[in-house]
């Protein structure tokens, strides 16, 4: 048999009531069971901490510093998985093989895929196509018309036309949102605008302000206020070169010549004779260049001024606008762009308005034909999660999916309201004015149901999905739950017994007491032990043989 994309083992440590243990799941339908307060959603918890949700440090188990949750996927399709990563620019799943680890401790909380570590988006978005987690009261998501034109959305596979549509809509809507700015705008405050930006645009281009005339100014400005002390300091540098009885020049002077005689004892003199003749040389190419430039940084009152006056300008124009010269010249492109906005709004004005009509032609045929393929689809859906109802005990119930026809919004043009009929006689009435809880989870669960033929998520979990039903609705519910996990792989935590024995596989928590700490244990029950798990729940701790005979023949009609 071909193998199919699964969850196949989830490690916990150290969090909460968990020291330590590791759950090998299987394909089909895996049921959790297990006594109130044992630590069943405990599982489901360490779950969503390793898809995205937020941790702290009270989660970490009495007297240890840190917990760690670690679940490995077999993905016989990893292609979807594979996407999520190589757009996050990460390697592709190795044989088909996912492994998610996170760690949290008192201060931090630390993640990997494959080995690689992520943050909690990277989780989020591989949970968006790993694992489907139902707890108990996310029906209540149903309620929400966003939600249900999502499901009607995902089970048509209109993905592709409703990004369509969207991409379309949100041209229109920007476009809207332009004409409103424009509107908003009175002429009173348009000719202020345009005024200011007219004065400070012609103030920063009259000054002719720019980075290299700013330091050039600058170091001219502070050379001539310091012109007399650099003449002194020149003249000064230039006297040790080359003035004077004791001046490097007279020193290396004296050399050369002692070098020159000492020719006839040592050969090598001749090239020290050579190297200080062009000492010599630069010490009187250095010194004139001082005299020269010290002698030219002098200035008359009138460039003084001018400096000083450039000097300020450019402090006066930081003090108004940016402090620096860069900051206050992009502040003038911006402000030019916004000149000419205000300047041409009427032209705009027209120019958008006539885009506008143009793109809200686009919008209205591409949600025209969103809403044809939803009516198509919204037939089927309905149909189909009527069937499903009917095997889950509603013999005379039915399901409807009414759209209705609304102006552009950003999920198409229709209006959305399931309906259901419970009951033979009863008019259709919106889903979100039925109170039964079980009842909601029950049309959940046909939901699901229907969308699991559709879907690609590889493990669909139930935290207690069959809560306030029994008898012989609790048997449907557990026939439904195998009947999806024939293509997916479930996850079912219950208390329900009917529901228990409808699992391929089943798991008992419990909880114990050794040398005063609390542990809790989970445990794969085969033959005997399941037998007496589902008799407990049956009948209570205290088996008897009737509740272990009639748990008997509830695991043997499953098996029919």
């Amino acid at each position: 048999m071909m193998r199919r994309n699964m969850l196949s083992r989830l490690t916990i440590r150290n969090l909460a009531l968990v020291d330590s243990l590791s759950i090998e799941f299987q394909k089909g339908l895996n049921v959790i069971t297990g006594e109130t307060g044992a630590g069943k959603s405990l599982l489901i918890g360490a779950l969503r901490l390793l898809l995205g949700d937020r941790a702290d440090k009270s989660m970490i188990r009495t007297g240890e510093s840190s917990c760690g949750i670690e679940a490995c996927f077999e993905l016989a399709r990893p292609q979807d998985v594979d996407a999520v990563l190589d757009e996050l620019g990460m390697a592709p799943c190795e044989d088909g093989q996912l492994i998610i680890r996170r760690t949290i401790t008192e201060n931090s909380s630390k993640n990997w895929v494959n080995d690689s570590p992520v943050t909690l988006n990277v989780l989020k978005a591989l949970g968006d196509v790993l694992v489907d987690m139902h707890g108990p009261y996310d029906h209540q998501s149903l309620l929400r018309t966003d939600a249900q034109m999502d499901i009607l959305d995902a089970f048509g596979e209109l993905g592709p036309a409703r990004a369509d549509y969207r991409k379309k809509y949100r041209v229109f809507q920007g476009l809207e949102n332009r004409l409103r700015e424009l509107a908003n705008v009175d002429n009173s405050d348009l000719e202020e605008q345009i005024d200011l930006l007219t004065w400070r645009i012609k103030e920063i281009e009259d000054a002719k302000v720019s980075e290299e005339d700013e330091e050039e100014t600058r170091q001219e400005h502070e050379q001539i206020a310091n012109a007399q002390n650099i003449l002194e300091l020149a003249q000064t540098a230039a006297g040790g070169l080359t003035e004077g009885e004791y001046s490097a020049f007279e020193g290396l002077s004296a050399a050369r010549r002692a070098c020159s005689q000492l020719e006839k004892y040592i050969p090598e003199a001749a090239n020290w004779a050579e190297e200080l003749e062009g000492a010599l040389r630069t010490a009187q190419e250095i010194s004139a260049i001082i005299q020269e430039t010290g002698s030219d940084i002098s200035a008359g009152p009138d460039r003084m001024q001018f400096l000083e006056e450039r000097v300020a300008l450019y402090r006066s124009l930081k003090r108004k606008y940016a402090p620096t010269v860069s900051e206050i010249l992009e502040l003038l492109d911006t402000w030019k762009e916004r000149l000419r906005d205000l300047q041409s709004r009427d032209e705009q004005r027209a120019e958008i308005e006539a885009e506008r009509a143009a793109a809200l032609v686009e919008t209205e045929q591409a949600g025209l034909a969103l809403s044809n393929r939803r009516q198509k689809a919204a037939v089927k859906l309905a149909d189909a999660i009527t069937a499903e109802l009917r095997d889950l005990g509603f013999e005379h119930g039915l399901f409807e999916v009414q759209l209705m026809e609304c102006d552009p919004t950003a999920s198409g043009m229709d209006e959305i309201e399931f309906g259901f009929a419970p009951n033979a006689g009863e008019s259709m009435r919106p889903l979100r004015m039925i109170a039964s809880s079980g009842e909601i989870s029950r049309v959940m669960l046909a939901v699901k149901a229907v969308l699991a033929r559709h879907d690609r998520i590889p493990l669909l979990v139930f935290d207690e999905i069959d809560a306030n039903v029994g008898g012989e609705i609790a048997n449907a519910v557990g026939k439904k739950l195998a009947q999806v996990g024939k293509t997916h792989q479930l996850i079912t935590i219950t208390h329900l017994p009917q529901v228990a024995a409808c699992g391929s596989t089943h798991f008992a928590v419990s909880k114990s007491v050794r040398n005063e700490r609390t542990y809790t244990e989970i445990n794969l029950l085969e033959d005997t032990a399941r037998t007496e798990e589902v008799a407990r729940m049956l009948g209570g701790k205290d088996l008897t043989n009737v509740t272990l005979q009639h748990a008997g023949e509830l695991l043997a009609n499953q098996k029919e």
